[in-house]
């Protein structure tokens, strides 16, 4: 097998597009991830994560453990107990979050 070495025109043209892909490659790493961070992630139902700003308002200014309630934003009472969520301390119903909502709210 004789192999010749490459004419230096076609050598140029594939070192062009080796460094062109690179580039692409390197900057398609970049902003991707960058992208991603700039939304939360929210569960599969929509529900952005973290409890609702009116469950920790309930909570502000009470200890882990103490009673607490607050309106929903539907407009329904919630009652529970303060826990901590993440690093702050809502409102959670007894049966767990989203346990307050009437039966016949669709589930989401």
């Amino acid at each position: 097998m004789n192999l010749q070495p490459l004419p230096s025109a076609v050598y140029g043209a594939l070192k062009s597009s080796i460094l062109i892909l690179g580039a692409a490659v390197l900057l398609l790493a970049a902003v991707l991830p960058a992208g991603a961070a700039d939304q939360p992630a929210a569960p599969p139902g929509g529900h952005p994560p973290g409890p609702p700003p009116e469950a920790v308002a309930a909570c502000k200014g009470k200890a882990e453990g103490a009673q607490a309630s607050f309106t929903n934003r539907g407009g329904h009472a919630i009652s529970g107990t303060c826990q901590r969520i993440g690093n702050e301390l809502a409102a959670m119903p007894a049966s767990g979050p989203g346990a307050a909502r009437p039966a016949s709210a669709p589930s989401r």
